[in-house]
């Protein structure tokens, strides 16, 4: 995999020089406070002396003015060391988030964070942290997306350009142009197929409000499901089993079919020849379960939720077409519709399920 390159990071010279041209800034800010408090607290302890509310003894004004001035220095010199001190410390577990954050924005997500033992300092680190593995893993994503999807784009366009020069050269046999047009025919559907499920992809993520919502017959959609993917799973010999009630449902019918079309889609692509294909229905007081089982090779378990994650691939062979939308545009169909997704596999089968409620909420 080819990271992206990283930017250069700043000096530590210049870090350092920075890191103490704050500090000074926010040492000189606090000592300046002190002061501006001393003479205030001076200058109202001079009017109530002057307006009688604090006697003192006559004899007693040089020495009063002397202790006051003593404390009031000692107060500004203590008081400059413990803001320095304080705002150095400060200051550093700022520079340290500043400089995690620099490294973030110039590309190095393996950046982390650690601010100490105080529970703000974890709490702060922790949620860096999590936001730094939530990124790499994110790029990751994106880098394996950029070579998968151009290896899927590429297949195809090479299919259809040779067979077109061919065809364009002519003296085929009638027999071979049919052939090279159904291959070219294929390989457009495949690409139109692609390119529909980014932009699908693309358009749920952006949708924040389940529109569309009526009450239909949810059996008689996944049999219709079944029957649209009837090519693919007829040239495998695949046993599809859907023995199942009537059940009925209020929710988004476009989006659901999405949802019924890409795991029906995706079993019979990673069901072997001559494998079993079981689709069925569950049905709670609030909600309905629908589970695509299929016979196969199995998703290791620390997969199993990754698979849901944009453009994530299990096999990255490029043996099974695919780009790794289909997956998350069922997910995040499910979460506008309040529900849950999730995978199980085991004992040379993998079953994904789906758990809508009848009527989602407002």
């Amino acid at each position: 995999m080819t990271m992206p390159a990283k930017k250069s990071l700043p000096k530590k010279n210049s870090s350092k020089r920075k890191r103490l041209t704050v500090t000074l800034v926010v040492t000189a800010a606090a000592f300046l406070i002190l002061v501006f408090t001393m003479l205030l607290v001076g200058a109202a302890a001079y009017a109530a002396i002057r307006a009688g509310i604090l006697h003192i003894a006559p004899s007693g004004h040089a020495g009063l003015f002397f202790v006051l001035a003593f404390f009031a220095v000692a107060s500004i010199l203590v008081g400059t060391i413990v803001s320095f001190l304080v705002g150095r410390f400060s200051i550093s577990a700022l520079d340290k988030l500043i400089q995690a954050m620099n490294r973030l924005a110039a590309g190095d997500y393996k950046a982390r964070l650690t601010l100490g033992d105080g529970r703000l300092g974890q709490e702060i680190s922790k949620s860096f942290n999590t936001m730094a593995r939530e990124l790499d893993s994110t790029e990751m994503l994106r880098s394996d997306f950029v070579n998968n999807f151009s290896h899927e784009f590429k297949t195809p366009i090479v299919s259809i350009y040779g067979f077109a020069r061919l065809l364009r050269r002519g003296g085929l046999s009638e027999e071979q142009s049919r052939e090279y047009l159904s291959i070219i025919e294929q390989e457009s559907g495949r690409l139109s197929a692609m390119a529909t499920n980014v932009l699908n992809l693309t358009k749920i993520e952006n949708q924040s409000i389940l529109s569309g919502v009526s009450t239909y017959n949810l059996s008689e959609q996944l049999r219709r499901a079944i029957l649209l993917l009837e090519k693919k799973w007829t040239a495998k010999n695949l046993a599809l089993s859907c023995a199942f009630r009537e059940h009925s449902i209020t929710a988004s019918e476009d989006l659901l079919g999405q949802i019924w079309l890409n795991l029906l889609d995706n079993a019979v692509k990673f069901t072997p020849q001559d494998g079993e294909i079981t689709v069925s229905i569950f049905e709670e007081d609030e909600d309905i379960t629908v589970s695509v089982k299929n016979t196969g090779s199995e998703i290791p378990p620390q997969d199993l939720d990754r698979v849901f994650a944009k453009f994530y691939q299990c096999d990255t062979s490029h043996s099974s077409e695919g780009t790794g939308t289909g997956l998350a545009i069922v997910k995040k169909i499910a979460d506008l519709h309040h529900g849950q997704v999730w995978a199980e596999s085991g004992s040379r089968e993998t079953a994904f399920f789906v758990r809508l409620p009848k009527t989602p909420p407002q």
